[in-house]
């Protein structure tokens, strides 16, 4: 296990207190398992995607989470009744499927005016040295960023084979591949989102990528390289891979 140090604060931003978890995706490469079974119900080593993240966020002291659901949401709007922390409040999607972006926007009365952590449900993460969490709140500067995204270094993220998203400046500013063969760091589905980059959104569905660009563009993208292990679940064959990977006390 990693030694532990003084959690990283921040003055100049609040505390993040509100999360969404985004769980209205089809599961596609997830079939057969999901034909019954939403994704984020989908187990690995014994605990499932969804529960996995709403520990780690009542750990970390989040309040309240919200849930978006879509595909067989019933299954996941019964699941999290069982849980007090955080409380959840479901964002239900089952009337029309808004892609992650709109999934956000449609759920911006529950998730308040502070920024708020969006998590995708199908990857798992191990800390480093600090909270991941602490480490995106630390990254918050609500005068000059919008967004900060957690990036996993490419060559160590287990279960992803594709050829990354960014690299990183000196000033931690992603920068896009590109035309470039590869990128040093993939997106890692976690995010620290600032509400007011909404307020531009197109209506319906749309990407958060399209969030990410625009704020790119302008100068208000950040991006903190993770220190830890990190896994995309996004295949029946990647879990018994991930769960081998998690049976390893090398990995947290």
């Amino acid at each position: 296990m990693p030694v532990r140090l003084k959690e990283p604060t921040n003055p100049r931003c609040p505390r993040p207190h509100r999360a969404m978890i985004l769980a209205a995706g089809l599961g596609v490469r997830m079939r057969p398992l999901t034909l019954a079974t939403p994704k984020p119900l989908i187990q690995v080593a014994g605990e499932t995607l969804l529960d996995r993240h709403l520990d780690r966020l009542a750990e970390w002291g989040i309040d309240e989470a919200v849930v978006n659901i879509h595909h067989l949401g019933e299954q996941i709007a019964e699941h999290v009744k069982k849980r007090t922390r955080p409380q959840v409040t479901i964002s239900d999607e089952r009337d029309a499927l808004l892609d992650t972006g709109g999934g956000v926007a449609r759920a911006l009365p529950l998730l308040g005016e502070d920024p708020f952590l969006v998590l995708n449900s199908d990857v798992i993460w191990g800390d480093g040295p600090h909270p991941t969490f602490s480490r995106l709140w630390a990254a918050c500067e609500p005068e000059t960023a919008d967004i900060v995204l957690l990036l996993q270094p490419t060559a160590k993220a287990h279960g992803y084979d594709g050829p990354g998203d960014f690299s990183l400046d000196a000033d931690s500013r992603p920068v896009r591949r590109g035309e470039a063969r590869i990128a040093p760091y993939v997106f890692a589905g976690v995010s620290l989102i600032h509400p007011r980059v909404f307020a531009a959104a197109p209506e319906g569905a749309f990407s958060l990528n399209r969030l990410f660009d625009a704020a790119l563009e302008a100068g208000r993208l950040r991006g903190v390289a993770h220190d830890g292990a990190w896994y995309h679940v996004g295949t029946p064959e990647a879990i018994a891979a991930t769960e081998r990977l998690l049976d390893r006390p090398q990995y947290p």
